[in-house]
């Protein structure tokens, strides 16, 4: 028999084989037409229809086809029901364990089982069909399930990750370990990489069935352990845009160096008044001021906030890069700015001795921290000081003699603005705002980028004064804006979803604590008594942790639904044009409404763009937070790495199926695994999120102290390992 000939018959063999399995397909789309069927159980199914278990498999498949087509799907009992399924799009968010979500536009993220998810990759947008709604199984909550049935648009087009070089071939393996293959790369297409360096990868075929991804490299970013190159990886893997076009520099280089008096026309001149930036010593994007007096019993407090959109303005190649980066980010050892450093750092940067635009919020406050009186203008400032957090929080508590002597003229108004940061304080405490005191992670690299230390960055009472002052200023404009019910964009924060409130109630419970929760609603008044009951005990960090999970995500929206966490009706971002587009874009509406132009023809251009606008803010501030934690991850790993056999004593933080973490001092958190508690075999317990031992009944426990060595790192996983100590 020839060549052609066995070709031919393999040929005929494979369509008979899809014949059959059209048959049996539309067998089964007749037996679900009928108005006898009743919903049942695969094993049912397979049973009525006489399938021998060596074919079961083929009729499984073939019903997961009927359900991505929509023509069947599964009820809560996990039956088989005719009908159209619930079909959604969404975020697909991958584990790198098999399993993963969908994150749609609304609702709850849905759960897609291994096996399920279609070839797709993280951040993919996907179409997905209902297979079970949530639940209750088994005395436990269930999610909604589903499986891939489209991809609709890639999130990924390129990963970062170290080269492999092979006989013939390479491989990338990606940094992302979300990422469950390596990327394949023939021999033209490794632009000359060698074994351990950082590169770039386009993919090219997305792969299928086992079958890897192919790319082709397109940038080497230098080796694993070059200075710098870890930072750099983040960067392209988030696809943080990191340089500006000539076009973008050259617009912002037109803006000058110094204000124009011509422009100063129109403004309410306030360079006679002392003002004053407070910020971090290493700062160089000042975009808020202060003034303080008194009137009679009240407080004249100005807030005035760098007026960048009078030089980014709307639709220009400026404002188009902002609103593509949407945030400025900032990483350990470098800031990606969203507008470039001569804007930045030049002409809207309130510098000290400068004449500098600004849109200023005055506002009278009372002896109650209650605004009486407001006024949003634009306005001309002059900065007489540059102040640090470290000089006025020295002034204020009196240990800085130096301080108190350099600054003596300005001593009084900084004790006038920490009264009425007080009062401020005060009245949002009384309404249930919820203030997480939690100690950030202060790294501190070498030239060469290492990590030279790592501690927690405390707040302390000048940064507690500049955020009461900010909220204070973001209040009081979304509050006049929504009553004047004109196109908006408002920060929210909505109420946290009642089960999650209930699983934290049942664990405080172990405590001694308790959450007054009502059907449907919690109050933030609730968490907030929470978090004062527990100030300064040992579970402190801990609870105060969990509550946060608890809460859900703010966002950016058009709708002014409030704010849980601060406990206000209205709330948006005002205060960083330089750093956050949504700022920026209200900032345009402002001045349009101050100069009269906000009619009828504008007013619908911004209830056109402004649902993009958020959408996009809302995105890019997630992907920088990503990019934030993954490089903090990174550089405590590395730093933990010089301690490999060392012990510390830290505070259980997490506790899993597979062990719990423990967080050191230094803010730096590791895994012990549940297979290194030697002597017994541990479950977990979900109610008490505990580690209990079957024999011993020892327990492992959020908020207990323990005494770890340092027993691996793995600065690519981003993980760190302990080990405990037998003391």
């Amino acid at each position: 028999m020839n060549k052609k000939t066995i070709e031919k018959e393999m040929e005929n063999a494979a369509d008979e084989l899809q014949l059959q399995r059209e048959q049996r397909k539309q067998m089964l789309r007749a037996l679900l037409a009928d108005k006898r069927f009743r919903p049942m159980r695969f094993k049912e199914l397979a049973g009525l229809l006489q399938i021998p278990k060596s074919e079961r498999n083929d009729l499984a498949v073939l019903m997961d086809e009927l359900m991505r087509e929509g023509e069947v799907r599964l009820d809560d009992a996990g039956r088989y029901v005719a009908g159209q399924a619930g079909v959604l799009t969404g975020e697909f968010m991958a584990t790198g364990k098999g399993f993963a979500f969908v994150r749609p536009a609304e609702g709850d993220d849905i759960f897609i089982p291994e096996g399920k998810t279609m070839g797709a990759w993280h951040k993919d947008t996907v179409q997905v069909t209902i297979t079970a709604e949530a639940g209750h199984s088994g005395g436990r909550e269930t999610r909604r399930e589903g499986m891939v049935t489209k991809v609709i648009e890639r999130g990924i087009k390129e990963v970062v990750g170290i080269y492999r070089q092979n006989r013939k071939f390479g491989f990338v393996l990606p940094d992302l370990l979300k990422l469950e293959y390596d990327v394949y790369i023939a021999r033209e297409h490794t632009k000359g990489a060698v074994n351990g360096q950082k590169v770039v990868a386009e993919i090219t075929d997305y792969g299928r069935n086992g079958r890897n991804p192919e790319g082709k490299i397109t940038q080497i970013l230098g080796h694993v352990n070059d200075p710098g190159v870890d930072i750099l990886s983040v960067v392209k893997a988030y696809d943080l845009p990191s340089e500006f076009s000539e076009e973008v520099l050259l617009a912002a280089e037109a803006a000058g160096d110094e204000a124009d008096p011509a422009e100063y026309e129109g403004r309410v001149d306030l360079r006679h008044l002392t003002t004053v930036t407070i910020d971090g010593e290493d700062a160089k994007d000042l975009d808020d001021a202060i003034t303080i007096s008194r009137k009679d019993n009240h407080y004249l407090l100005g807030v005035h906030i760098a007026d960048v959109s009078h030089y980014v303005t709307e639709k220009s190649a400026l404002d188009k890069e902002a609103l593509k980066r949407g945030t400025s980010v900032y990483l350990t050892d470098r800031v990606i700015p969203m507008l470039p450093h001569a804007l930045s750092n030049g002409i809207c940067s309130l510098n000290q001795g400068q004449d500098r635009l600004a849109l200023s919020c005055l506002m009278e406050v009372d002896e109650r921290g209650v605004v009486v009186e407001h006024r949003i203008a634009e306005t001309v400032i002059n900065v007489n000081r540059r102040m640090s957090y470290t000089k006025v929080n020295g002034i204020l508590t009196g240990e800085d003699t130096e301080a108190l002597e350099e600054y003596k003229e300005l001593v009084p108004d900084f004790q006038m603005m920490a009264e009425l940061s007080e009062k401020i304080r005060s009245r949002r405490h009384e309404r249930g705002s919820i203030d997480f005191d939690f100690p950030e992670s202060k790294i501190t690299l070498d030239a060469r980028g290492r990590v030279v230390e790592i501690k927690p960055y405390e707040r302390n009472r000048a940064t507690k004064l500049i955020e009461d002052f900010m909220l204070l200023a973001n209040e009081t404009v979304a509050e006049e804006f929504y009553w004047m019910e004109m196109p908006f964009v408002y920060r929210t924060h909505e109420t946290p979803d009642p089960e999650k409130m209930q699983k934290l109630n049942i664990f405080i419970n172990n405590f001694g604590y308790s959450l007054h929760l009502n059907r449907d609603d919690i109050h933030a008044k609730e968490l907030q008594k929470l978090l004062t009951k527990i100030e300064g005990t040992p579970e402190e960090a801990l609870i105060s942790r969990l509550t946060l999970r608890s809460l859900k995500q703010a966002k950016y929206t058009t709708v002014c639904s409030g704010h849980f966490g601060l406990a206000s009706k209205y709330y948006c971002h005002f205060t960083s044009p330089i750093r956050r587009y949504p700022d920026l874009q209200i900032h345009r509406i402002i001045k349009e409404y101050l100069h009269g132009e906000l009619r009828d023809t504008r007013i619908r251009h911004y209830q056109s763009i402004l649902e993009d606008v958020c959408r996009q803010a809302s995105t890019t501030e997630r992907r920088a937070d990503e990019a934030e934690r993954d490089v903090e991850k990174m550089k405590k790993v590395e730093y933990m790495r010089r301690f490999l056999g060392e012990t510390f004593t830290g505070v259980i933080s997490g506790v899993t199926g597979w062990g719990f973490y423990v967080e050191l001092p230094n803010t730096v958190e590791g895994l012990v695994r549940a297979a290194d508690l030697t002597g017994d075999f541990y479950r977990y317990d979900e109610v008490s999120q505990s580690l209990i031992g079957e024999r011993t009944h020892k327990r492992y426990s959020l908020g207990q102290k323990m005494t770890v060595m340092v027993a691996n790192t793995d600065k690519l996983a981003r993980t760190i390992d302990f080990v405990p100590v037998i003391e």
